[in-house]
């Protein structure tokens, strides 16, 4: 029996004032249904929007939204970092991990669940798509299921397939996903840290790599591995040479051997028909992707993330500045601690000396009301454009000596005043 179809205006037409409203992430968003919700503003008030990172051309900042509407966001992506700001919204600081934890115990119960998946196949069932994380989740637990199918969102292998039957209201839109391309993105420090963190990777290592341009550049100097694996949170383009090439085939992973695994992706539509029906990539659920219990049983773990500063004793400030919400606790911790816990795992922390003012993202102390993403006792290799240090067993002084070393040389001097002020010895 064919399914039957009706307009976005009519599939949204479910949600009522005081819903909580889950909305599929990053290139699944399901723009045509967030933008016919949003459409309602004049009817509805106080409704509860739930998601991660979400992408495309939605316009949250209007002051119609905020009458209508309140994001209580899970990670904070750029088109609502101002919203928050301005009390239209707020932060839930939690690991990536235990997001479907929120909705399977009812901690967020959720009303409505909007997402975008595939075509149905010959039996009935759609697929999640690009990102199955925390959507496997909400779909299960929603009281009502509103789902864009889209023929250009890719059929993706895992445990992200849904059934037409379990779907309440279904909408047909041919629409392009939203695309982004890390490798435009790069710079001279971010090039040279990509050197320095492909150095670390040893042959049959599995791979996380976090999002941005810094992962996609280690990506760029692995050509010459062999044997290589993928368990990660998020994938981007600059896996898929190296899958082409063999560099990584997962033969060594001891979880999920011969695939790469990953919770959801973002990237151009290369990547996009890369994974469409493609048995050797399985998108999962995030609960299982991030779980370190799962992580660390990969020998080599080797989990590459960033952050927007670090201070001399180790603690990693990745999702704020000062007291500004920039994005979210993510799955950072999950694969730091899961990597340091691996056989032969490494841990890495990778970014950029200093900010594009010229600020040091090494500093004495944190911003005031800066929140702490990794813990001093969870860091181990710490990596800028110039240098690597392990931090791992050192104590207060190593650690700030060591730091400092990384440093941009232009802030050396105040760092190691500061480390004086402390210490009461220089870092020598």
């Amino acid at each position: 029996m064919a399914p039957t179809y009706i307009t976005a205006a009519e599939a949204v037409a479910c949600v009522q004032s005081g819903n909580r409203v889950f909305i599929h992430g990053s290139a699944a968003t399901p723009v045509p249904l967030v933008n016919a919700l949003i459409d309602r503003h004049e009817t509805l008030r106080n409704v509860e929007l739930v998601g991660i990172t979400n992408m495309g051309g939605i316009n949250f900042n209007t002051p119609q939204f905020k009458k209508s509407f309140y994001f209580n966001s899970l990670f904070v992506s750029e088109n609502i970092r101002s919203l928050i700001r301005e009390n239209g919204g707020d932060y839930v600081p939690v690991f990536l991990s235990q997001i479907p934890q929120l909705f399977n115990q009812h901690i967020l119960p959720l009303d409505v669940a909007l997402v975008q998946v595939s075509a149905p196949d010959a039996h009935g069932y759609c697929s999640l798509g690009t990102s199955v994380d925390i959507a496997k989740a909400a779909v299960e637990n929603a009281r009502i299921v509103v789902a864009l199918v889209n023929p250009k969102m890719p059929r993706t292998h895992g445990n992200g397939f849904i059934s037409v039957s379990d779907i309440d209201h279904l909408v047909y839109q041919e629409v392009a996903l939203h695309e982004v391309d890390y490798s435009q993105k790069s710079t001279d420090a971010v090039r040279t840290i990509g050197r320095h963190v492909a150095s670390l990777v040893e042959d049959g290592a599995t791979l996380q790599m976090g999002i941005g341009s810094i992962p996609d550049q280690v990506l760029q100097n692995l050509t010459g591995h062999k044997h290589l694996g993928i368990h990660t949170e998020m994938l981007s383009d600059g896996v898929i040479p190296l899958l082409k090439s063999g560099v990584i085939d997962n033969s060594l992973k001891k979880i999920k051997r011969g695939r790469t695994v990953t919770g959801f992706m973002a990237g151009t539509r290369k990547l996009y028909d890369f994974v469409h029906d493609n048995p050797k990539v399985l998108v999962m659920d995030i609960s299982y992707v991030n779980d370190t219990s799962i992580i660390r049983q990969n020998a080599k773990m080797t989990a590459i993330n960033s952050a927007i500063e670090i201070d001399l004793t180790g603690q990693v400030c990745a999702d704020s500045i000062g007291i500004y919400q920039f994005s979210g606790i993510g799955g950072q911790m999950d694969f730091i601690r899961g990597a340091s816990l691996s056989d032969g795992g490494k841990p890495i922390i990778a970014l950029p000396s200093v900010t594009s003012r010229n600020q040091s993202r090494i500093v004495p102390y944190l911003k005031e009301g800066a929140g702490v993403v990794t813990t001093r006792g969870h860091v181990h290799w710490v990596v800028t454009e110039y240098g690597m240090v392990n931090l791992f067993g050192k104590n207060l002084k190593q650690r700030g000596k060591a730091l400092i070393s990384i440093a941009h040389p232009s802030h050396r001097e105040a760092l190691e005043r500061a480390f004086f002020e402390r210490h009461g010895v220089m870092p020598v």
